[in-house]
């Protein structure tokens, strides 16, 4: 299945389709495409009956592996070992988890266990420790005293179950903690060992580590399974790493290993997320030809993955594709088409598509629930209600789903009364409730201090089945401790202990934190001895109470390890708005701290976190925001909120003041983590200060605190970049990184390799590319990355030299390098060559890439052959070669200096029309070469232009642009550059 070449723009496209799907017969049946389950209805001949059968097959075997996964792991609550044929183990494992679980503080739990004296077996110390999965911290120190019990010793299977409930708690340290006991220990890993751990990283988005803990699994002889690289695959592409999972894809396919279909459905979206289409094509090709699934359901898996990415032009491509080769489209593909659109804010074009669809009688009411929601997302809430209005009077009854988007939309509006007529509607017409419908509408009536409503609402809800779930509670905590509900929150409390739901960690820091600044310190007692124990681990001093290091980790907010992942957001996003407006409605300080006065709006340090990230413009607001949070009473920051203050100050060169607040940080008893670190140091390393980052660096040491893979990318980015550049210091701390069993990414390859090859050091490029293989990466990948750096330093024949001597590897090192050594060639005015070069890969099957072709635009327009460069634009687009934002960035550069403003004018306002958006590079040259030719004024334009994008003018285009006005003799519009340059800095300058 190769990506057919487009030979029309956009629009001519869209028109195509449209006409397609006015002459296709379209059925109507709902039942047979967009679904992830075959069913055997669909496949209508003998041929795939047979390939039905297969896939049947190879899905019950992938769900039987799963049940006994989660038999085994995922619920260790039940009893699923086997129970001897002698002795019947069930009813000492109750007694035993009963003691453990009724852990109330002190060392109790210990003291009962040695008066029980009961007798362990490996058996049944497994089965309590599976047993107390939900009790992550009692289930520790269960094991842990097991090490003590005289004549016991762990083994693979306790030890596996023990890092199977740390890495659920995502407890890290914990996980490496038992690695080191086993390793100490002479205990053997072993397969369940490693898929464990594999699994476990990947899920904590720790994908390095998943990577190296892969790679050490081969070398310990341990060969990984289908299970393995299923879990490694669905890891890399929910992070988002495309590359290396389609490295990952081909080896299972080397192997011939069984890929389920919801892994290739994941595939499908990781890869379109990450613009790589041709791989969406290949996976589609293999789904088809080696899995034998029918081709338009694999069609309509693509249009899914293109359309969910918001990359509409290939997804129009792919329907033009399907035409071309006769794959039946029912109403499926057209309803997914409809949702891409909505998503991509073209609402106009999807109800082209539904009057089309209308007219052919295949509408129904999930399509009007699309427009709807597509209305919502652009905030057109009359639109939206109108839709709503012509489905209902279209005979359809809208989904829960859309209607409990309109009833929080309604109760974020203010419209209380509306949003409960819409509830009430729903329940009338027979619609099937669930928690987050009931939920919304509760919230609605905690909104409105009707507690009694609210709690009605709940209990009829319940009565039909509906529960309210942990997340549900901890919503309507939210917004009782907005509306100072204490009552009403013990109430909930004490319903999420009777439903046994145990309070999340955000909600407890959320209560507690509202309790105390109420002063209800007897409540806060309560309420912690209510909860009884933390879902984390306590830290290791065993000497105080339970109940006091749950006190202590709240208010110093070391539960919350992982702030950006694990953290609830306990506000609206209409909270969010209002503090960001006011943020920015002045430049003077003491009007704004008025308006926040009088703003009622519940500030919290996760609220307080993403108003400073969301003040870029106005950083020197958000810190006098910052500065005057910290003072109001009840309150306290999160170690968050002082990382992004610190990022902040040092993003706007502040250096003292990002000191200040680090020590601050420290002298009020905040925990410094290497985040904070890494921080300071990628602040001072992107100015150039590389001695005070490297100080820093060591200074982060000398305080027992770990660098993290962070800490090492940045430092070392920074000490390969221009500015402040020493790259044996950079040499030093990449090989310390590797020691330390991190894994670097591409970016910082890049970097690192493309600074050793400018400095002249090729032996250490070299010696660092081939190291690479001993840690994961596969030889094409380490190898392109050097000769890549090779060709960018201007070193093409030594680049030439290892592509010509990579042998078997030949063909995939062109493939991954032919762009950066055609773009050196035509650098150093070696046409023939970068022609010739350009032939060869194209004689082997290589179709030239963005690169190669944006290239070649740069070097037509640099001869002045502007038609030749437009020629060359042109088969791009109809290679299907999509331009980026550096394709016509140097359109606009050669247009510039041919003198050619008007339609340099052209192109960048159809980027910004059209897309892709123009960015910081791309308004930077443009600015220069306004500058340079006369066109100061314009150049001026560019400049406002960029701060309504919310991209921030440098300094250097600042002088520009005040340089070229005067030299055009335009002083006085010179003197507005100053003007706008000092008022962008007074925003971002922190002043008390």
């Amino acid at each position: 299945m190769k990506k057919q070449g487009a030979n029309h723009n956009l629009g001519s496209l869209f028109n195509e389709i449209i006409g397609i799907l006015e002459t296709e017969n379209v059925k109507s049946d709902q039942n047979q495409a967009g679904s992830s389950e075959f069913d055997e209805t669909q496949l209508n001949n003998a041929e795939l009956r047979v390939d039905f059968d297969r896939l049947q097959g190879v899905c019950l075997n992938a769900r039987k592996r799963i049940e006994n996964e989660k038999g085994n792991l995922s619920s260790p609550e039940g009893n699923h070992e086997e129970v001897s044929d002698d002795f019947d183990v069930s009813p000492i494992v109750h007694k035993i988890t009963e003691i453990v679980r009724g852990e109330n503080g002190g060392n109790a739990m210990e003291v009962m266990l040695e008066r029980a004296n009961f007798e362990y077996t490996l058996e049944i110390v497994e089965k309590v420790l599976k047993r107390c999965f939900k009790v992550p911290h009692l289930a520790l120190r269960f094991f842990n005293w097991m090490k003590l019990k005289e004549g016991f010793s762990h083994s693979t299977e306790t030890y596996n179950t023990m890092i199977y409930i740390a890495g659920e708690a995502k407890k890290f340290g914990v996980v490496e903690e038992l690695l080191e006991e086993i390793d100490r220990n002479s205990i053997e890993k072993n397969i369940k060992t490693w898929t464990i751990l594999v699994a476990q990283y990947g899920k904590g988005k720790f994908i390095s580590k998943a990577l190296l803990t892969f790679e050490e699994m081969k070398k310990s002889g341990v060969e990984p399974d289908v299970k393995v690289y299923d879990i490694m695959l669905r890891s890399l592409a929910n992070a988002g790493k495309a590359d290396i999972a389609l490295e990952f894809y081909k080896e299972m396919v080397q192997k011939n290993m069984d890929i389920s279909v919801n892994l290739y459905q994941q595939l499908l979206k990781c890869f379109a997320w990450s613009g790589d289409v041709a791989a969406v094509y290949s996976l589609g090709d293999d789904m088809i030809t080696v899995s034998k699934i029918p081709e338009s359901l694999v069609y309509d898996f693509m249009l899914k993955s293109l359309c969910i990415a918001g990359r509409i032009r290939e997804a129009l491509e792919l329907i033009h594709d399907m035409k071309v080769k006769n794959v039946h489209m029912d109403s499926n593909s057209f309803e997914t088409l409809v949702e891409g659109l909505c998503r991509a804010g073209r609402i106009s074009d999807a109800l082209e598509i539904v009057d089309i669809l209308k007219k052919k009688n295949i509408v129904d009411g999930k399509i009007y629930c699309i427009i709807i929601n597509g209305y919502l997302r652009r905030n057109d809430v009359s639109k939206a209600f109108d839709t709503l209005q012509i489905t209902k009077d279209s005979g359809y009854i809208p989904s829960v789903s859309t209607y409990t988007n309109l009833i929080q939309r309604l109760i974020w509006m203010n419209e209380f009364e509306k949003a409960l007529e819409l509830y009430n509607e729903m329940i009338a017409s027979g619609v099937k409730l669930d928690s987050v419908a009931v939920t919304a509408i509760v919230v609605g009536f905690i909104r409105q201090n009707c507690f009694s409503e609210a709690w009605r609402i709940l209990k009829g809800a319940e009565e039909i089945g509906v529960k309210a779930t942990q997340k549900s509670y901890t919503v309507l905590i939210k917004e009782l401790c907005k509306v100072s509900g204490t009552d009403e929150i013990v109430k909930v409390l004490n319903k999420m202990k009777a439903s046994n739901l145990s309070i999340g960690e955000d909600a407890l820091r959320l209560v507690v934190s509202y309790m105390e600044r109420k002063g209800e310190m007897q409540k806060v007692e309560k309420t912690l001895q209510m909860q009884g124990t933390c879902k984390d681990f306590p830290k290791e001093d065993d000497s105080k109470p339970s109940l006091q290091l749950i006190s202590e980790q709240i208010k110093e907010g070391s539960l919350d390890n992982n702030p950006k992942e694990t953290r609830y957001r306990c506000y609206t996003e209409e909270d969010l708005h209002v503090v960001s407006r006011i943020l920015s409605s002045s430049m003077d300080w003491y009007l704004i701290q008025e308006k926040l006065e009088k703003c009622a709006v519940q500030l919290t340090p996760d609220l307080v976190a993403d108003i400073l990230c969301k003040s870029n413009m106005h950083s020197g607001a958000a810190l006098q925001f910052f500065s005057w949070v910290g003072k109001q009473a009840g309150y306290r920051h999160s170690t968050e909120s002082y990382n992004i203050a610190i990022k902040i100050s040092g993003r706007g060169k502040d250096f003292k003041h990002m000191r200040s607040l680090f020590h601050e940080m420290r002298r009020n008893g905040y925990l410094i983590t290497s985040d904070t670190w890494t921080i300071m140091i990628m602040q001072y390393g992107r100015t150039g200060l590389t001695d005070i980052a490297l100080g820093t660096f060591r200074e982060m040491k000398a305080s027992d605190c770990k660098p993290n893979a962070s800490t090492y990318k940045f430092l070392i980015i920074s000490l390969c970049g221009r500015k402040g550049r020493k790259v044996d210091e950079a040499i030093k701390i990449f090989r310390e990184m590797i020691d330390s069993g991190f894994i670097p990414d591409k970016e910082l390859l890049e970097s690192y390799l493309g600074s050793l090859c400018e400095v002249g050091k090729l032996p250490e490029a070299r010696s660092c590319s081939e190291s690479l293989s001993k840690i994961g990466f596969t030889y094409p990948l380490t190898c392109s990355l050097y000769i890549r750096a090779l060709c960018r330093a201007g070193r093409l024949e030594e680049a030439r030299e290892m592509i010509e001597k990579s042998g078997p590897e030949n063909h995939t090192l062109k493939q991954y390098t032919c762009g950066s050594l055609i773009h050196g060639l035509l650098r150093k005015g070696r046409i023939e060559e970068a022609f010739a070069e350009m032939e060869s890969i194209k004689n082997i099957g290589i179709s030239p890439s963005v690169h190669i072709y944006t290239s070649l635009i740069s070097h037509f327009f640099k001869e002045k052959q502007v038609c030749k460069a437009l020629e060359i634009f042109k088969n791009m687009k109809e290679e299907g070669c999509e331009p980026t934002v550096v394709t016509y960035s140097a359109i606009i550069h050669g247009y510039i200096d041919m003198g050619k403003a008007t339609e340099a004018w052209e192109v960048f306002d159809s980027m910004r029309r059209d897309g892709p958006l123009p960015d910081f590079k791309t308004y930077s040259m443009f600015i220069t070469g306004l500058c340079k030719t006369g066109n100061s004024e314009k150049a001026l334009r560019l400049v406002y232009e960029m701060l309504d994008d919310g991209i921030i003018p440098s300094t250097v285009n600042f002088r520009t642009v005040f340089y070229g006005l005067n030299r055009e003799g335009k002083q006085q519009l010179a003197q507005t550059v100053l003007s706008k340059k000092w008022e962008l800095n007074n925003r971002r300058k922190f002043q008390i």
